[in-house]
């Protein structure tokens, strides 16, 4: 079934109705397009994608409820579910807003970027642009960062570790190049 895609007002009416549904605390983890459309780099995005940590009593009812109301896709879905999770991922989320006693947040922007890196994709590359562009991201901590997980990756079976430092390298030096040239 193909659904709406997911702008920024529709993930806000998600947000809304999930602290509204929810029966307990919890918080809620934008990611990826979620991210870029609430932020404002994309006008929407095809899956709404959520993190849940620590989960609110009743949310899967209410996303279930929710997917239908505002005709629009939701994953569960984050970064640390294909790469290792950086150290220090909750405490650099971004804080968005709470619904009833549910908090919503952007999931790291590192975390993000580094997954989008490894995935590889153009439209993901793009996405990690515009963390860097608007500050979210600083390249030389993405690669610090990075050095810190690599001992786990070992836990990931397939992420070549030679293809991904490759890969977030040769990103991180256009990246450079493209804040060297402004």
């Amino acid at each position: 079934m193909t659904r709406s895609l997911a702008t920024s007002e529709r993930i806000a009416l998600l947000m809304e109705g999930i602290g509204s549904r929810a029966e307990g605390p919890g918080r809620v983890y934008l990611v990826g397009g979620a991210t870029a459309a609430i932020i404002g780099w994309r006008d929407a995005t095809v899956d709404a994608d959520l993190k849940l940590d620590p989960e609110p009593a009743a949310v899967f009812e209410a996303i279930a409820a929710l997917k239908e109301e505002l005709d629009i896709n939701v994953e569960l879905a984050a970064p640390d579910q294909f790469v290792p999770a950086l150290p220090g991922w909750r405490e650099r989320s971004r804080f968005i807003v709470r619904h009833g006693q549910v908090d919503f947040f952007h999931y790291d922007f590192y975390g993000q970027a580094l997954a989008k890196i490894e995935r590889g994709h153009d439209a993901d590359l793009t996405d990690v642009r515009a963390l860097v562009e608007r500050g979210l991201v600083d390249v030389d901590e993405l690669a610090r960062l990075f050095e810190r997980i690599v001992p786990q990756l070992v836990r990931y079976p397939a992420i070549d570790e030679a293809g991904l430092r490759r890969k977030l390298t040769a990103t991180l030096e256009e990246l450079r190049g493209d804040v060297d040239a402004k």
